[in-house]
């Protein structure tokens, strides 16, 4: 049973980390739409954001959150370790990053996000970081 709670876990942590690489690049795009007043690429956009969020991004930070709870369950003396904490700490803070995609997502649906393309593809930049953090942290297990 755990290594199947561990390969759901991670089938959903691969979703949700592609849909958070991906939408911040949708953002890029919708923003350089908006600079040149191409409507039809906004609505576009506008669409595909909305369905990357909600069906893919969000029930995958779902099932991270789920299956990692199971694993933590099955693995209570994890607790007692750094590296989880730190781990924890980088899923937290991608939980935040996830709700502050959902801000952007609804600041240009009613036109009113003024952030720009540059700010958007270093935007994109930080779950990369988070994610490298993360597999190095649960494989090393370094503390």
């Amino acid at each position: 049973m755990y290594l199947w709670i561990k390969a759901l876990h991670l089938v959903a942590m691969v979703t949700w980390f592609a849909a958070m690489f991906y939408l911040p690049r949708l953002y890029v795009y919708h923003a350089m739409a908006r600079e040149r007043g191409d409507q039809q690429a906004i609505e576009y956009f506008l669409v595909m954001e909305r369905k990357l969020y909600r069906g893919i991004m969000t029930p995958s930070m779902i099932a991270v959150l789920v299956f990692g709870g199971a694993l933590l369950v099955l693995n209570p003396t994890w607790l007692a370790q750094g590296w989880i904490h730190a781990k924890l700490l980088l899923v937290a803070l991608l939980v935040g990053y996830h709700h502050l995609c959902l801000i952007y997502l609804k600041q240009f649906a009613e036109s009113r996000c003024r952030r720009g393309q540059v700010f958007f593809r270093w935007f994109n930049e930080l779950p990369v970081i988070a994610l490298l953090l993360i597999i190095f942290l649960a494989v090393l297990k370094p503390f």
